[in-house]
């Protein structure tokens, strides 16, 4: 069973109900439609009733078995419109703009999510990552232990170290673009914690850089090491080692040569980029160059999840990154 198929069947042995925002997209609405033959977990829609009944049905979902909530709608949302307020209103948010922001769909899913009236969110078909972030910071925040909010890729690769086909944890390439050392640490805690329940295995934490152990040194490096530093007093039940590059993270024969006393070099399935360029041309070159496939961005740190969508996500895209949200709520 492929990695994706786990997915799917981890998702639908532990249902969750999961909120779609862009609940009139097409691409989301064909998802939905697919998450219901499948029996994968319980969709929420927002948008207009009518609409997204009608067109559900057109793709072949089920309209009947469908919660769609119009967020024009403001009835029986006080306590939406309290939380936000309550969270915002230090930083100038009136009970007037709270209110006003209920009406907004990305709003008012994370709102939903805030308040556990559904165990995550799903949306950025058709919004930007800023603003599906934004949405969520407001109304969610972050996770105890955790300042930084970040995001993983995870990249399903074929065979390359004699162990079949394997997924690697490729983090951030989609949010902080210069993280600094506690950065770092924080990003590689929340993608190790996320990598747990997304694929279910154990994190081995690689910090990256363009030096081994002390090969070379730099501003960067040294922000390198501080990460994994601080990295290991948060985390101490964790392997992690670095800084490495990429060949000594994951290649055992080069570790063996360059950082010989580690039991990480080799073995990581967790990658910590040193900045944004080079996550983002990473996992990228690996995609199109190696033909993995990546999953995400999943964004991690929050308290409870509100994913993001690549606006290029194809239908099977969504079902997947619903389903990596609903194994990530608690």
């Amino acid at each position: 069973m492929s990695f994706l198929e786990k997915l799917r069947a981890r998702a639908r042995d532990r249902p969750r109900t999961i909120v779609f925002p862009e609940g009139e997209e097409p691409r989301t609405l064909m998802a939905v439609a697919e998450i219901q033959a499948e029996g994968l977990l319980t969709p929420v829609l927002l948008g207009d009733r009518d609409r997204i009944l009608d067109e559900l049905a057109d793709v072949g979902g089920d309209p009947d078995t469908v919660r769609a909530v119009d967020p024009r709608i403001t009835e029986g949302t006080g306590g939406l419109v309290a939380h936000l307020w309550d969270r915002r209103r230090a930083r100038g948010m009136s009970e007037a703009d709270a209110r006003q922001r209920v009406r907004d769909p990305l709003f008012r899913g994370a709102l939903m999510v805030a308040t556990e009236a559904v165990d995550g969110s799903v949306a950025g078909a058709v919004h930007s990552t800023g603003d599906v972030l934004r949405a969520a910071l407001w109304c969610v925040g972050p996770t105890d232990g955790i300042e930084t909010i970040s995001s993983s890729f995870y990249m399903i690769v074929d065979d390359f170290r004699g162990r079949g086909p394997e997924v690697l944890t490729f983090t951030d390439c989609a949010v902080v673009p210069d993280p600094t050392g506690p950065q770092l640490s924080q990003i590689a805690a929340a993608a190790a914690r996320a990598r747990r329940s997304v694929v279910g295995d154990s994190p081995v934490v690689a910090f990256l850089s363009y030096s081994t152990r002390g090969s070379a040194g730099g501003a960067s490096v040294q922000r390198v090491r501080k990460g994994l530093e601080l990295f290991r007093d948060m985390e101490p039940g964790i392997p992690s080692d670095g800084e490495f590059q990429g060949d000594a993270a994951l290649i055992e024969a080069v570790a063996r040569r360059k950082a010989p006393d580690s039991a990480v070099g080799g073995d990581a399935n967790v990658l910590v980029f040193p900045n944004l360029d080079a996550g983002n041309l990473a996992y990228k070159l690996v995609e199109r160059l190696a033909g993995a496939r990546a999953i995400g961005p999943v964004v991690q740190g929050l308290a409870r999840p509100c994913n993001d969508l690549s606006r290029g996500s194809s239908p099977g895209d969504i079902v997947d990154v619903a389903c990596i949200t609903s194994l990530m709520a608690r």
